[in-house]
């Protein structure tokens, strides 16, 4: 849980104009992949319904959140995660609260310290990449919110030299990285996965960011909401994802463009993106979706 901070800082004043750049480096010429080798067996190409309902597109199971079980999704269930807090689930009724919270608290903290820019997540070999067809969609409200990927713009707030509307385009223009990791969900199954996009570093200099600021917070076409560390933010394996499989983001994964960050938990991984804001001071009662549902915030692995 992040401490509060008064007041916000402004970013330092551009030494030239500060409108957008025009052109950002061209992908031909500055590109840092692991790519997919060619020969790698490619999963085919799935249709993807505008509107997905039980089923994804190999007819999976797709994992809906009715609103009756996000009542029973409390902070108990990230006993399992952050075993600090089971002090909480043994104490008096009138001790039980302030324990949860405080363990949390000290999840957080513990976590923020001990993460280091410079550890990276594992890697795995194609070989270990499920087929795109078992990679779960999960979501809690709608599968696909409709977004209209061809008017589709990321806004840009708070502290940045060039803040405004991003198009997809300009993100892709970045240097790509194509990555082979782990995706873990709190609800207690992993997967390994193929990603692409631009590493949200080489995005938040582009566009000026004040990268001393503490926080990023992401809002989501389908309304959810997340905040996410500066330091995870500027982690060389956390990318404005747009692809995966080698195939662009598909609608019940988050297209057109989704966080991808192997260092955290999958709730943190917000989808969807609509905006994302720079800024030092979180907003009370907005800090996370399930965080303001008793979760842990940080949420690292």
């Amino acid at each position: 849980m992040p401490d509060d901070i008064q007041g916000e800082q402004k970013p330092p004043e551009p030494e030239e104009d500060p409108q957008p750049p025009a052109e950002w480096p061209d992908q031909s010429t500055a590109e840092v992949e692991e790519r997919v080798p060619q020969d790698a067996v490619q999963p085919e190409e799935v249709a993807v319904p505008a509107v997905l309902r039980n089923a994804g597109p190999a007819g999976e199971e797709v994992r809906r959140v009715a609103p009756a079980e996000r009542k029973r999704m409390n902070r108990r269930e990230l006993l399992k995660l952050v075993p600090v807090v089971a002090l909480g689930a043994f104490a008096v009724p009138k001790l039980r609260e302030p324990l949860l919270n405080g363990g949390l608290h000290f999840s957080d903290w513990a976590s923020g310290k001990l993460f280091g820019r410079a550890r990276l997540a594992q890697t795995f070999p194609d070989s270990d990449v499920v087929a795109f067809e078992r990679f779960p969609y999960n979501f809690y409200d709608v599968v696909d919110p409709g977004v209209d990927l061809e008017r589709w713009t990321l806004t840009v707030e708070g502290l940045v030299q060039h803040p405004g509307e991003y198009k997809l385009s300009q993100i892709q223009a970045l240097p790509k990285v194509t990555q082979n990791t782990r995706h873990v969900c709190v609800e207690g199954w992993d997967v390994i996965g193929n990603f692409g996009g631009a590493r949200a570093s080489d995005f938040l200099r582009a566009i000026g960011a004040d990268t001393s600021a503490r926080f990023l917070e992401a809002e989501c076409a389908d309304g959810y909401y997340e905040s996410i560390d500066m330091e995870t933010m500027l982690h060389p394996q956390t990318l404005f994802c747009y692809e995966m499989h080698g195939k662009p983001l598909d609608r019940g994964h988050g297209a057109p463009l989704r966080l991808q960050m192997p260092t955290k938990i999958g709730y943190k991984q917000a989808k969807y993106l609509d905006t994302i804001r720079v800024t030092n001071v979180l907003r009370a009662d907005k800090r996370g979706y399930w965080e303001d549902q008793g979760y842990s915030w940080y949420g690292g692995l």
